[in-house]
């Protein structure tokens, strides 16, 4: 159940037009009233003889009681109450109950308070929804109390949801960007538009400052975007801010309509953009740390960009299982912007999950925790590259490494999940939880052709090499893991891998043994795949079966080589309950 405050308004009588009006689309249907703060107020909807003027002189009766001065410019409140698409059909006499509790709770006619309360009437014109007006002047000719009502009316509709068994919506916390309005809504409606100019533009300004070094980049990128651009100066010349339209949205003079980056996220006005990199900065002229580690050049391909990117992810799971507040809060930011990289330059058959799940993780990339952005330079420099070397091909090395990158990209969102749902981020717990879900779908359509040419190979190893693996594999590897990986429809594609590793020169045992060691694997849905691009990552090995003439094998060595190992770390011994 979603309670909406609405801005304040200056005439009642407008308002009233519009709730028991039919709509702006003829969408409103038998508009009646459910309750009120006076049993017999007039019903201008089901009542022949009131009018909504009646209804109009009976809620403003109180403004009488100051002088004209002393009257608010703006003495209309209104609230609107929606269930969700889920929940069953309320009846008038729940709606009714619902609405006396709202204007309980937000101070607007409070139960048992001293004084008196004000004049509201809830109007009901559809089956999931009300509409609660009321006037801001008491009976007693003295104002409400009715500060932080959004945030009282959310907690109220918890318990409403609870009492009524409606669908639980997760607590918010003040950090979520704004929603569309109803007319924002209405008019992408009327456009053919499946997504607001709102959510276009977030989108679009999210995509845009992935990775961005300067301002100049960043208006750069937005006019690369195709986005409209104004800046903000102050009268020292000084730039402040900025603002942002879709060239076909317009208002009704035929203006561009503009909004300012604070209104499409908290994260995405002109000073917290700025710094993701000014933070950056301080942390690599700082000098060495133990998370801070200076940029490494930039790379152009989109193979080894991904490959950064999965080099830069590890080390974020490490510090976000075991780092401070402020540290694994900047990698959990800056993992949305890879996100971002990631959409903004994936293959076509993964597209779409990987946009979804990008617009998903923005929810969960800020809470009340500070973020300190020196800490996660490695995982913006990976979003730089990403965005840097271009589109990636859906085959050969850069299908494979984008398999790769997303393969971790997906414990990285669930470690967020679990961070989040310790500190009781319920919100932000649920949007990585439905990130996971989509990059486990984008997974799979990136991972289908590198994976099953990994698994030819290994059906056709030698028998006796076939068995040497399988050796190894129990001797690496506890029994029951060992044998479910046997199992596994992938376990040829592992096998191949630690033949790929042990003719380059590396101990399989021991890759083996470090991969399973890090991280626990109990929970992943294909244990050999996580194991084939820990392997391959750790050992630089080609992503994918065959390397295409374009990306020479001993190139991408040398590349992935430049890049720091990550270092390993000691583990707790309990499982972080990472699925894939």
């Amino acid at each position: 159940m979603i309670p909406r405050i609405h801005k304040q308004g200056s005439s009642t009588r407008g308002l009233l037009n519009y709730l028991f009006g039919k709509g702006t689309r003829e969408e409103h249907v038998d508009p009646h009233l459910v309750a009120s703060f006076d049993s017999t107020a007039p019903d201008p909807g089901r009542d022949a003889s009131a009018t909504r003027q009646d209804l109009q002189r009976l809620l403003d009766q109180p403004l009488r009681l100051v002088s004209e001065d002393q009257r608010p410019d703006q003495h209309v409140w209104h609230c609107s109450v929606r269930a969700a698409a889920t929940d069953r059909i309320l009846s008038d006499e729940e709606w009714g109950d619902i609405a006396r509790r709202i204007v309980a709770a937000t101070g607007i006619d409070p139960d048992g308070a001293v004084g008196a309360g004000c004049r509201w009437a809830a109007v009901r014109h559809a089956d999931d929804h009300i509409h609660v007006i009321a006037t801001l002047i008491r009976e007693d000719g003295w104002r409400p109390h009715h500060h932080r009502s959004g945030q009282r009316a959310q907690a109220e509709a918890r318990l409403i949801e609870a009492d009524y068994d409606l669908h639980r919506v997760a607590p918010g916390d003040g950090t979520a960007a704004k929603r569309p309005t109803s007319a924002e809504r209405h008019k992408a409606e009327r456009q053919g538009r499946q997504r607001t100019a709102r959510e276009q533009l977030r989108e679009s300004v999210r995509g845009a400052a992935a990775g961005v070094t300067s301002t100049d980049e960043f208006f750069e990128r937005l006019a690369a975007e195709g986005l409209l651009v104004r800046k903000r100066f102050a009268p020292s010349g000084d730039l402040l801010g900025y603002k942002v339209a879709l060239p076909g949205d317009r208002n009704k003079d035929n203006e561009p309509v503009f909004y300012a980056g604070s209104t499409l996220g908290p994260d995405l006005s002109l000073p917290r953009i700025r710094e993701r990199w000014t933070r950056d900065a301080a942390a690599i002229s700082a000098g060495p740390s133990e998370t801070a580690q200076p940029l490494l050049p930039p790379i152009t391909h989109p193979a080894f960009a991904r490959r950064r990117a999965t080099d830069a992810t590890w080390q974020a799971l490490l510090v976000i299982d075991l780092g401070d507040e402020g540290a694994a809060a900047a990698q959990i930011a800056a993992a949305g912007e890879v996100l971002d990289a990631l959409a903004k330059t994936s293959a076509t058959h993964t597209r779409v999950e990987l946009r979804q799940a990008a617009m998903a993780f923005e929810r969960a990339g800020r809470s009340h925790v500070r973020a300190v952005r020196g800490h996660a330079h490695a995982l913006r420099q990976a979003a730089r590259d990403l965005v840097r070397s271009g589109p990636a091909l859906g085959r050969g090395e850069d299908g494979a490494t984008t398999a790769m990158v997303i393969d971790m990209a997906v414990f990285l969102v669930i470690a967020a999940a679990n961070w989040h749902a310790k500190k009781h981020h319920s919100q932000q717990a649920a949007a990585a939880r439905q990130t996971a879900a989509h990059l486990r779908s984008a997974y799979q359509a990136a991972a289908a052709q590198p994976i099953d040419a990994l698994r030819r190979r290994g059906q056709q190893l030698a028998p006796r090499i076939g068995h040497l693996q399988a050796d190894l594999l129990r001797q690496a590897l506890p029994e029951e893991l060992a044998e479910r990986i046997r199992a596994e429809q992938s376990w040829p594609a592992l096998a191949a891998t630690l033949t790929d590793a042990q003719q380059a020169g590396h101990d399989p045992a021991a890759l083996l043994a470090e991969a399973a060691r890090h991280r626990e694997l109990d929970s992943a849905d294909s244990v050999s795949e996580v194991l084939v691009w820990r392997l391959r990552r750790a050992a630089h090995l080609p992503a994918a079966a065959e390397i295409p003439r374009s990306v020479p094998a001993r190139a991408e060595r040398r590349t992935a080589t430049s890049a720091p190992a990550a270092a390993p770390i000691s583990r707790p011994t309990t499982p972080s309950n990472h699925r894939r």
